[in-house]
């Protein structure tokens, strides 16, 4: 066990000795053994023993000690004004954190004051304002297993709370990725390689996870299940979470009645975008060293004038919709925000005055607002019925029907204006917070204060008046309380009814018995008006919560609002079109239903890329049924990754509600977006970036349909050529013939051109570019045709690599294609064109096929007949143990089984100009 967790050894031995603090802090942290406790001591959070060293490395903070009569123990504290920073970082390092809390008052308790674990902290369990991001949700996940996988995430500070189900693990992996969640706890049967990196596996146990158990407690929360969760797997994720949710309470007031509403989806109404496809295409973070969210989608497209505006964007771009009615009502909604100038910068200036409503709302549901909150909460409130007013001239439905939903709830606002201070003080029990007019007891209370401490500003002129002391001064303390201070030099001069209080170096106070009454009134005015203060404000934050799911309500229409009104800035600043969208044709759409046979842009921009770069050159796409597959060459640099992301993107834009940057736009709705762009490894679990390749290129295979899209870059790169060919030109046909779906494929596999030529429903397009004395030009412009080189070594120059390194480089292209032009080939239609290393020559040569049968075999030719040929592919496919290949060993031995029927075909065809 690690030593910053459970009751410190040094103290296991000997509890009933320690000191009665010492105990306390024994006994939570044998209680909460999987936390580090933090405990309360004064103003700081104490942690002893092995804690206590663990909290001075991890936080950088002074290693004491603490001596009694039991012994030293090694202590560390930090300053509870300032924990948060700390916690962050305790968490940061895995650790989960328990916070024990003084749950007495010091002053009115008698021997050591009782503490008690008031809030867990995990990564995904976050309430803490310090330590969230304002702009992202934070959420903890929990999965289950049985007839189907489930997954259940929540957001504590917010209350978003989903639910869905799939059919197999690799479904859960991908709908993981649209949450990103930062914590996870796991049912029973369920591995923790599911889970996206970053995430904390969080040790629960089982029972939360029982199916009788976990019903009871979400039917507490949201009602009846039945028609609501589609199985028993989702209701035990869903219980799982509640438990754990309540948990992290600390046991204190641990329900948490705003999770009120609870949203089960089918994965199948929204655009699938795993991981990998959020990652490549740089949706929320861009693919380096330390990142940055500076130049990513959402960053270029956020406009948004609020927190939960801003959570609601990533949302929608991490689960953008298939739904075409749901479409059209965005573009419909975009589309008048973005003509409408003044309704549309109307309700962005409203937008930007409003708080974080879902996260007051959960704070007040909570128990821990204060009357600041409850004020911020109002002036978000007050905002409605002034964007109803901007609102009032809309005639898109979508607009009119968030209107409608926009619940300007009156009686909340009227309740929290009558109720508290205008500006009332941070603390909530000590008065300030509650308006005197707001209840009789209280303005009698603060009118017997007020009138008291009238008097007491009278006391000091009226006394000297009677003294004859002009140098008298009544004052007071919290020791003392109040006093009349008289100097040494004047005390012949004190009245017989003055009452010496206290003495002081050259000064005696006193007091009188009028002003001593007088203060008890004043004292027991102040003391119950502060008290009933804390009471009324209670049962206003009480009825607030009450009204938690009308706000919720409210925010959520708020939040879609300041969406559609940054999809329409972006729009009308960066000149985006409305694309046309419609169910692809082999859905089977309903009559009237619009249909669009592939994706047709024209002028198309990458929406990143175009704010970075002073000249953009738009590029047009057109993939359809009759032509599927465009195969993509050109040199590095050219900008073929840029070209392919920014189709992917336009049409997640699409489908996410935006206009796009494009000229035109004709887009059938995708279901799913495969990507499989860029390098990654992963060491640690021992995958080559080779094999990484393979595995994404595996699981679009399995899972792509014909009305997905999808991204290949560079597929078999990582290989040897002759196996990197084979799997490239397996994986197109694969594509073309089995699968259907709209794929990009960019390539250095030059070759792979004559496969696109001899399918139906492929074709080539290239980067043009220019070559001349000076070097290498890109003219970033993509049309129909093939590419004639590479243009490695020039590239290489261009980057800055040493120049007897690219010297070198070019004598050995020399040489090669010196040897080239002495060795007959014929490869797919190569013949004539440049060679790929970007200088004249002969033709490329033809990779060595491997024989059929081993290294010593023969290769097979034909007989006159093809018998032999026959015979040897027949015994070659019968001794293939098909049953243990892998999915990348079996596709290697299909290419190389047709490239030697193709090598037999042409050395056989009297005609050899017919090959291709």
């Amino acid at each position: 066990m690690d030593t910053a967790l459970g009751p410190p050894e040094k103290m296991v031995e000997r509890r009933e000795d320690l000191t009665p603090m010492m105990a306390q802090y024994y006994d939570l942290c044998a209680q909460y053994d999987d936390s580090l406790v933090l405990f309360q001591v004064g103003d700081f959070y104490e942690a002893f023993c092995g804690a206590a060293e663990t909290v001075a490395r991890q936080c950088e903070v002074t290693l004491t000690k603490r001596e009694d009569s039991t012994g030293q123990y090694a202590m560390a504290g930090l300053p509870i004004d300032n924990a948060e920073s700390y916690v962050e970082r305790l968490l940061e390092a895995g650790y989960r954190v328990a916070v024990a809390d003084q749950v007495e008052d010091p002053e009115e308790t008698t021997g050591v004051v009782e503490r008690a674990v008031t809030r867990i902290l995990t990564p995904g369990t976050l309430t803490e304002d310090e330590l969230l991001d304002g702009d992202r949700n934070n959420y903890v996940g929990a999965l289950a297993t049985g007839d189907v996988h489930a997954l259940a995430v929540l957001d504590v500070s917010t209350g978003d709370f989903y639910a869905t189900s799939v059919e197999n693990a690799d479904g859960i992996r991908d709908e993981l990725g649209r949450f990103d969640p930062t914590e996870a706890i796991l049912g029973p049967n369920v591995a923790a390689t599911q889970l996206p990196d970053g995430c904390t596996v969080s040790s629960f146990g089982e029972d939360p996870f029982e199916e009788k158990q976990a019903h009871e407690l979400v039917e507490s929360y949201v009602g009846s299940v039945e028609g609501l969760l589609a199985s028993t797997a989702e209701i035990r994720a869903c219980g799982a979470l509640l438990s754990y949710a309540e948990y992290v309470r600390g046991g204190v007031d641990d329900r948490l009645d705003y999770l009120n509403h609870l949203t089960r989806y089918d994965p199948h109404e929204y655009m699938l975008l795993d991981a990998v496809a959020v990652r490549s295409l740089e949706l929320f973070e861009r693919r380096t060293v330390h990142g940055d969210e500076s130049n990513t989608l959402a960053a270029v497209l956020d406009k948004t004038a609020s927190a939960p505006g801003r959570r609601t964007l990533d949302d929608w771009l991490r689960r953008p919709l298939i739904e075409r009615e749901a479409i059209v009502e965005r573009h419909d909604a975009v589309g008048e925000l973005r003509d409408s100038v003044s309704m549309r910068e109307g309700i962005y200036d409203q937008l930007r005055t409003v708080y974080d409503i879902e996260r007051l709302i959960s704070r007040i549901a909570r128990g821990r607002a204060n009357a600041r909150d409850l004020r911020s909460l109002k002036a978000t409130l007050d905002v409605v019925p002034r964007i109803r007013q901007e609102l009032a001239e809309s005639s898109c439905g979508k607009l009119n029907s968030l209107r409608d939903e926009l619940d300007t709830l009156d009686e909340v606002r009227t309740l929290i204006e009558q109720s508290v201070c205008d500006n009332p003080d941070k603390e909530i029990t000590t008065g300030g917070i509650i308006k005197p007019s707001y209840n009789d007891d209280l303005a009698r209370l603060r009118e017997t204060e007020q009138d008291g401490k009238s008097w007491i500003d009278d006391l000091e002129a009226s006394e000297r008046e009677r003294t004859g002391i002009d140098s008298l001064k009544v004052g007071q303390n919290s020791v003392h309380g109040y006093y009349i201070e008289v100097t040494d030099t004047n005390l012949d001069s004190v009245p017989d009814d003055y009452e010496r209080r206290q003495t002081l170096k050259n000064a005696e106070r006193y007091y009188t018995p009028e002003l001593k009454e007088r203060e008890g009134e004043i004292l027991r005015a102040e003391q119950r008006a502060d008290e009933l203060e804390y009471e009324l404000f209670c049962s206003v934050r009480t009825e607030v919560a009450d009204e938690s799911e009308r706000i919720q309500a409210v925010a959520d229409s708020l939040a879609e609002l300041d969406v559609l009104v940054s999809f329409a800035t972006v729009a009308a600043e960066h000149d985006y079109t409305r694309p046309v969208v419609g169910t692809a044709p082999s859905d089977s759409p309903a009559e009237g239903t619009l249909t669009v046979d592939g994706i047709h842009i024209e002028n198309g921009r990458h929406p990143v890329v175009e704010r970075t770069e002073e000249s953009f050159v738009p590029n047009g796409t057109m993939l359809d049924s009759d032509d599927q597959i465009a195969v993509v060459t050109g040199p590095n640099m050219s900008g073929k990754s840029t070209y392919m992301r920014q189709v992917a993107l336009i049409v997640i834009l699409a489908q996410a509600g935006s206009f796009v940057p494009a000229e035109s736009a004709r887009l059938q709705i995708v279901d799913r977006l495969f990507t499989r762009v860029g390098a990654s490894d992963d060491i640690a679990g021992g995958r080559s970036t080779f094999m990484m390749e393979m595995t994404e290129l595996a699981d679009i295979l399995d899972h792509a349909t014909d009305q997905s899209l999808v991204l290949l870059d560079e597929v078999g790169r990582g290989t040897s050529t002759v196996d990197g060919f084979a799997i490239a030109q397996a994986v197109t046909e694969q594509m073309h013939d089995e699968i259907g779906a709209l794929t990009l494929f960019a390539t250095h596999h030059h070759d792979l051109t004559g496969i696109a030529e001899s399918l139906d429903n492929a074709h080539n397009r290239y980067f043009r570019t220019q070559q001349d004395e000076d070097g290498v030009s890109f003219e970033h412009a993509v049309e129909r045709g093939t590419a004639d080189a590479s243009y490695g070594v020039e590239v290489a120059a261009t980057a800055g690599v040493n120049q007897s390194v690219v010297d070198r480089a070019r004598e050995v292209l020399d040489e090669q294609a010196g040897r080239a032009e002495t060795e007959p080939s014929e490869h797919h239609g190569t013949a004539g064109r440049t060679s790929l290393n970007g200088h004249s020559g002969s033709t490329t040569t033809e990779p060595k096929q491997q024989p059929l049968h081993g290294a010593d075999d023969e290769e097979p030719t034909d007989d006159g007949n093809g018998k032999r040929l026959n015979a040897d592919l027949q015994q070659a496919l019968i001794e293939a143990d098909i049953a243990t290949m892998t999915p990348l060993e079996a596709m290697n031995k299909l290419a190389n089984l047709q490239q030697v029927v193709e090598t037999n075909r042409r050395n056989t065809d009297p005609n050899p100009s017919n090959s291709s």
